[in-house]
């Protein structure tokens, strides 16, 4: 009896380990896009990699960020690594974000940010998405919550993440 107990429970467990294509949870990720969608703005040997943790940038690139230090263009997973760069004391140029609804870079000073939304955040407890048009900011806002701000007001919260 013990036998059958242990084997079915040891059943049950690769069952549920398995790829089967039965009833599953994506483990696709909200800020994943596959490959072909994803911009890749820098160049080099780990050009896919976030230029400051090493993350993947297709994996997190809902949350992508990119900007011009001494010539090159360096890409970030996040607003978080953007502002640990800027924490270093670098200049960065021509801020950039990829907007969450078209999946195309925009310039970063001029964009709506969702911040504290039920979307899972990038190197963060706090969700940053931003958007081109406020109209889009504020139906992501109706469908998972949080707040709107400017690019400054995103900077100011990723801030709190290094305090």
């Amino acid at each position: 009896m013990k036998k059958t107990v242990i084997s079915a429970i040891i059943a049950l467990v690769l069952l549920g380990c398995s790829n089967s294509d039965g009833p599953s949870i994506s483990s696709k990720r909200f800020q994943t896009v596959d490959k072909d969608q994803a911009v890749i703005l820098q160049h080099g040997k780990n050009s896919t990699s976030c230029s400051i943790c090493g993350m993947d940038l297709v994996k997190f690139y809902k949350t992508n960020h990119a900007a011009t230090y001494e010539g090159n263009t360096k890409q970030y997973c996040s607003i978080h690594c953007m502002v640990d760069d800027l924490n270093k004391g670098h200049t960065l140029k021509n801020p950039k974000v990829v907007n969450l609804k078209t999946l195309k870079f925009t310039d970063a000073s001029k964009a709506y940010y969702v911040v504290g939304s039920s979307q899972p955040p990038t190197m963060s407890r706090v969700s940053k998405y931003a958007f081109k048009d406020k109209k889009d900011a504020e139906e992501f806002v109706k469908l998972y919550g949080g707040e709107i701000k400017d690019m400054y007001g995103a900077i100011d919260i990723a801030q709190k993440d290094f305090r």
